[in-house]
């Protein structure tokens, strides 16, 4: 059984600073995920694309996220996540991503907590937002 400490709205239930992206990081996330779409990893071709280096997978950042997520609860307590991307995360960007709770309710017999996460970059823009729900007491967790 999960046991989360009280928690109220509004409150931010995590963080995570992450450390500037590199291009060695886009280059493993590329052959670990199987998204060797080129934008991504050669500079050739964002240039070519009329960009003026590589910029991150969507889903690197996502990662990010649920890194965020299961770093602070057990997998078998999140219920949903999703993002919507809202801007290219560049090289040399570092990410702050927040996990804020918007909503406490009971479901399926369990108390849960729905959060509405964000990834910004060092300079505040937004590149990613979110949701994610958890089960904070279940007898499945």
């Amino acid at each position: 059984m999960t046991h989360a400490p009280a928690l109220a709205i509004g409150d931010t239930f995590a963080t995570l600073d992450l450390p500037p992206v590199t291009r060695t990081q886009l280059a493993l996330y590329a052959g670990a995920s199987g998204d060797h779409n080129p934008i991504h990893i050669d500079i050739d071709f964002a240039h070519a694309a009329g960009e003026k280096d590589v910029f991150a997978q969507g889903m690197f950042v996502m990662a990010s996220l649920g890194r965020l997520l299961t770093a602070n609860v057990p997998l078998t307590a999140l219920r949903a996540f999703s993002t919507r991307f809202l801007a290219m995360t560049r090289l040399g960007d570092r990410l702050t991503l927040t996990a804020t709770v918007a909503e406490l309710f009971e479901a399926q017999g369990e108390q849960r907590a729905r959060l509405d996460l964000a990834v910004r970059d060092q300079n505040g823009e937004q590149k990613l937002s979110g949701a994610a729900i958890l089960a904070l007491t279940s007898q499945n967790c």
